[in-house]
């Protein structure tokens, strides 16, 4: 069997590099040898903190990581470039979600074929599905608010953006506490929340990942409108009732993103719609993933930590 160097959290706080055997490539598999892989600040933090919370195939050790790039070697479909949003290839270390090795073992149709020149930002293709996904076009209000301004909170205001153009309709306003993260808007307006004092936005979609805010957004909202949990939240959720009793407040929880969402973000990029630029801040050689995963982390000027490991090729 193949074997391959892998991130692995052996137990909350633990993270080393790894060899471990892959499992052998059966009927309909590929072999992908990996070029780069994103940490992912919300699911992967509470995976690496012991915070996230139970279900089934969760447990220690894990190989973490839905956001890889690489090519796959031999048969049919040598050296095409693809996108693979995680992998169980691990035998008894579990994959959770076990995108983040050398070399990956997945069926045919897990390797997403994808532009070769998207490079190391072809890893911000789940969190672009997920944005578009949260906004589920057709179906409901474009969000005329959002909270945080962290890469999906830029994506989904970036496709938003795009989307409201389309429509004739105004782009979101984005909330962003942190100074460092105000800068780097296309195309729509980032302010500190104290300096917005409006209470009448009829789509309201949080980021934050903050378990507290409800009751602050639900204090901004029109009669009758939608705030959308985009985020992911670690501890429980709770509101006072009256405030949104009185607005007839909707909450609608936005899960992960399907296939037909990452086949129209790739439609979006492919035609100049949708950019992928100014959204990795850090890179790492996959050598330091202890320290890069740290920094991912605890830095607030990072917005999205890129791991590299065309060294192992």
């Amino acid at each position: 069997m193949p074997n391959a160097t892998a991130v692995v959290v052996q137990e909350p706080e633990k993270l080393m590099l790894s060899t471990l055997a892959l499992s052998a490539p059966g009927e309909g598999d590929v072999v992908v040898d990996v070029d780069w892989t994103g940490i992912s600040t919300g699911t992967e933090r509470l995976l690496f903190s012991g915070r996230m919370p139970m279900f089934p195939g969760m447990g220690y050790p894990l190989v973490p990581g839905y956001e890889t790039v690489g090519r796959i070697a031999g048969g049919s479909r040598d050296g095409e470039t693809v996108f693979v949003p995680g992998a169980q290839c691990f035998g008894e270390v579990r994959g959770l979600f076990g995108g983040t090795a050398s070399r990956l073992v997945v069926p045919s149709a897990r390797a997403i074929k994808i532009d070769e020149t998207l490079g190391e930002r072809g890893a911000l293709l789940a969190l672009a599905a997920t944005a578009y996904h949260a906004l589920a076009p057709g179906k409901a209000t474009l969000p005329d608010l959002i909270v945080g301004h962290g890469v999906l909170g830029r994506l989904i205001a970036r496709i938003a953006t795009t989307l409201a153009v389309a429509r004739g309709s105004s782009a979101p306003v984005v909330w962003e506490t942190n100074a460092r993260r105000q800068s780097g808007a296309k195309g729509y307006e980032v302010i500190h929340p104290i300096d917005d004092d409006r209470r009448d936005y009829a789509a309201i979609y949080d980021v934050s990942g903050d378990s507290d805010i409800l009751d602050t957004v639900i204090a901004r909202l029109a009669p009758g409108g939608e705030i959308v949990l985009a985020g992911f939240y670690g501890e429980p959720l709770g509101f006072a009732f009256p405030p949104a009793f009185m607005r007839e407040a909707r909450i609608r929880i936005a899960a992960e993103w399907k296939p037909e969402d990452l086949q129209a973000v790739t439609a979006l990029i492919a035609a100049g719609r949708l950019s992928l630029d100014g959204l990795i801040t850090h890179r790492e050689d996959a050598t330091d993933a202890e320290p890069a995963y740290r920094a991912a982390f605890e830095d607030t000027d990072c917005l999205k930590m890129i791991l590299d490991w065309r060294a192992f090729a």
